[in-house]
């Protein structure tokens, strides 16, 4: 019988990362969307193409063994499909977790293989499979959830590939960056094994690698993005070939590298080597990443356990002050009204809305009693003054 992979969300990262790797060990894989134009693409295309880009050329793969589901239209499909499937997989944002939980819990509630069903979710965001199983006993029948752990196992995963903007004529295809690395744990599938999947890093402990990831890819990235707008800069590229935006970016990653070094104690030279990588990495000018495109979703970037506050609330309980780190911060405050991007119209608000105080406790989620709160505060006090200033407006 043939092993199947329910995987949620049509997009490019759903294309192009984790599908590619599911097709490749062997799954047919079922995606599963809400958004009827991707849903009617897959549906009517036997294959599309996925090209992996790096410095030394292309290489063009192409994915073939799939099918797609619309979960607005054909719920009992989807629940069907993941109460035989052997694995879920997401990649939708982590703001759309709560909204495919349901259908999953549904879907769960349902099997009656002998095989837990393994659960990952791929989002760039700390615990979001913790997330996405929270939602998911949120909808499930309390007389359910005891025996929940024998119909589905739960495993955090951290997930680092740069999937650029693609051309608008690209259709299904996708253009990717050739490095990746997909770290899952695999403590909670216990006596059952987890999925073969030979493209994961199966671990014991994902923290560190979930930490190392967001706040040195993650953080560099939008750091790079937010500097590089500001710049009047277009792509990410363009960005780092600046030598101050450049040197503003490792600033910021030995603030971070500092924090990794100390708390999971890797050695220097490796956290080194890989800041090195990384940095070649977003340079990439073959991948032609925007700054817009990296930079949208602002408010979330803000948040407490994401790439800026995340690390920089850290170092500031170890009594460091991560100076580098609130600059990207500033910048990240002045990506407000981009077209196509609500976030940057709800930071525009809350920003013109709130004072500094309130507007650090909504954006970030610190307490008033941290340590990093006067700070951050400070800084959202500077860019608000400085739009009252640019729109007439007296100072505070």
């Amino acid at each position: 019988m043939a092993k199947t992979a329910v995987h949620f969300g049509g997009g490019n990262i759903g294309r192009g990362f984790v599908a590619e790797f599911l097709h490749t060990a062997g799954y047919e894989v079922v995606f599963v969307d809400v958004m009827d134009s991707i849903i009617t693409s897959l549906q009517n295309t036997k294959s599309y193409q996925v090209t992996e880009v790096s410095e030394g050329g292309e290489v063009t793969k192409t994915i073939t063994n799939y099918r797609a589901i619309n979960s607005k239209t054909h719920e009992k499909d989807v629940i069907q499909e993941i109460a035989n499937a052997e694995i879920v997989t997401c990649a939708v944002g982590p703001n759309i977790l709560k909204f495919i939980a349901p259908v999953i819990s549904k879907g769960i509630d349902a099997r009656t293989v002998t095989k837990p069903l393994a659960v990952i979710a791929c989002e760039n965001m700390i615990g979001a499979t913790d997330s996405l199983h929270g939602f998911i006993k949120d909808n499930t029948d309390s007389t359910r959830l005891e025996t929940m752990e024998e119909r589905a196992r739960f495993a955090n995963s951290a997930i680092d590939r740069i999937v650029p903007a693609q051309a608008p004529n690209s259709g299904l295809n996708v253009r990717i960056e050739k490095f990746y690395e997909w770290v899952v744990e695999q403590t909670p599938f216990g006596e059952f094994g987890h999925p073969d999947i030979t493209a994961i890093h199966w671990v014991d402990n994902l923290e560190p690698y979930i930490e190392r990831k967001l706040f040195t890819v993650n953080t560099s990235h939008a750091t790079a993005a937010y500097y590089g707008r500001y710049a009047g800069k277009t792509t990410i590229a363009e960005a780092m070939k600046e030598p101050f935006i450049r040197n503003t970016v490792r600033e910021v990653l030995q603030e971070t590298s500092s924090l990794i070094v100390a708390k999971h104690g890797i050695s220097a030279k490796e956290q080194s080597d890989y800041v090195e990588t990384i940095i070649g990495r977003i340079s990439n000018p073959y991948l032609e990443d925007t700054v817009e495109r990296v930079g949208r979703a602002p408010v979330r970037k803000l948040s407490r356990k994401e790439r800026f506050i995340g690390p920089a609330s850290q170092l500031a309980e170890r009594g460091i002050c991560p100076d580098a780190l609130m600059g990207s911060v500033e910048m990240c405050l002045r990506f407000q009204n981009v077209e196509g991007d609500d976030e940057s119209f709800d930071l525009a608000t809350i920003l013109k809305e709130n004072s500094p105080a309130d507007a650090t406790v909504q954006l970030t989620g610190l307490e008033r009693n941290h340590p990093l709160f006067p700070t951050v505060s400070n800084v959202i006090f500077k860019v608000q003054s400085e739009a009252k200033e640019t729109a007439g407006q007296p100072r505070m």
